[in-house]
């Protein structure tokens, strides 16, 4: 099996130019693991098993566990109202909204990037500095006092602002940091050593840069000027692919949060798709009425990340550092191993 996903990966790797890290295991048996491209293209310093990738939106789900974990402790429920939870002003938001609904992507509050009509995230901080986003309350100018998209509840809509919120949340309850809360609760308990929430300006070693690339003219560029200075609670972790294996073993082997909370986590909340399903932080394949793949992915300029465990067994992590990359290679491995 080894040598067979071996072939196809390069093959795919060969086509694409694919830069990053991909590790597959089988009922816990490594599968396949490799490194491709550089981290550092000018001092030429290559991928390897345990270079450091941002994730994007990878970690909406890290957010999501850290929310469990204070409901485990009882100091929220998961229909505690955003209203009751922030002493924070939001004029023209219901005050209905709840917690279930901000995991689930269904609250209806605007978002500070609406990924239906809007492709570009460079586009952002154009006219706010990046350099500026260092902490989750510096989000809140970017949609606070605008109007609701829909009434709470009333269907899916991805919202990058909802986990925003619930990184507050997370601060206001807990008294620590965001990213100090994730980094010691969750990938702490998860054995994740290399893992954490690190600003751009301050990349500890071994840790990919973000290559964008411009294919018109075959020139490149880094996206230091292209996403926020330090990640948020919706998207912008930093991982090896050994550590994002440690949380799937620790997130299904109920490590981190009681068997109800991670069954809640896991479990289909909402279709967003035929077939496709979000639970909390997670997306989730069915056919035939049963689910066969419990996944996440990550996008950002000089970002793409796929990661996810399936009913059979298999379980898949495949983190780049360019724009894009990730989701061809695990097309090719559900080719070969399905």
């Amino acid at each position: 099996m080894y040598k067979q996903v071996a072939r196809k990966v390069e093959e795919i790797v060969g086509e694409i130019g694919f830069s990053g890290a991909v590790l597959v295991k089988n009922n816990g048996n490594v599968v396949y693991e490799s490194a491709f491209g550089y981290s550092n293209r000018s001092e030429r310093r290559e991928n390897s098993l345990s270079t450091r990738f941002g994730i994007a939106s990878g970690c909406k789900l890290f957010t999501a566990v850290g929310i469990g974990i204070l409901v485990d402790e009882g100091k929220l429920n998961f229909e505690t109202r955003l209203k009751d939870c922030l002493d924070i002003d939001f004029p023209h938001f219901s005050e209905d909204v709840t917690v279930h609904q901000l995991l689930t992507h269904t609250s209806g509050i605007p978002d500070y990037f609406d990924e239906s009509v809007m492709d570009d995230f460079e586009e952002l901080w154009q006219a706010r500095p990046m350099y500026m986003m260092r902490e989750l309350k510096d989000f809140l100018p970017m949609f606070q006092h605008r109007g609701m998209m829909f009434q709470p509840g009333e269907r899916f809509h991805y919202n990058n602002a909802g986990f925003i919120l619930l990184g507050l949340i997370i601060e206001k309850l807990s008294g620590m940091s965001f990213a100090e809360y994730i980094e010691s609760n969750v990938f702490a308990k998860a054995g994740m050593e290399q893992s954490g929430y690190f600003s751009l300006d301050q990349l500890p070693h071994d840790t990919a840069i973000g290559y964008i690339d411009d294919e018109a003219s075959g020139t490149w560029k880094s996206n230091i000027y292209s996403i926020p200075v330090k990640a948020g609670a919706d998207g912008g972790a930093f991982i090896t692919v050994n550590d994002m294996m440690l949380f799937w073993e620790a997130l299904f082997g109920k490590k981190l949060l009681s068997e109800k909370t991670t069954e809640k986590i896991l479990s289909p909340h909402v279709e967003s798709d035929d077939d496709e399903y979000y639970g909390y932080g997670i997306w989730i394949d069915k056919h035939e009425g049963k689910i066969t793949k419990h996944h996440v992915m990550g996008y950002d300029p000089g970002v793409c990340f796929h990661a996810a465990v399936y009913a059979t067994g298999l379980e898949v992590v495949i983190a780049s550092n360019k724009s894009e990359g990730a989701y061809s290679i695990m097309l090719a491995l559900e080719e070969v191993l399905s």
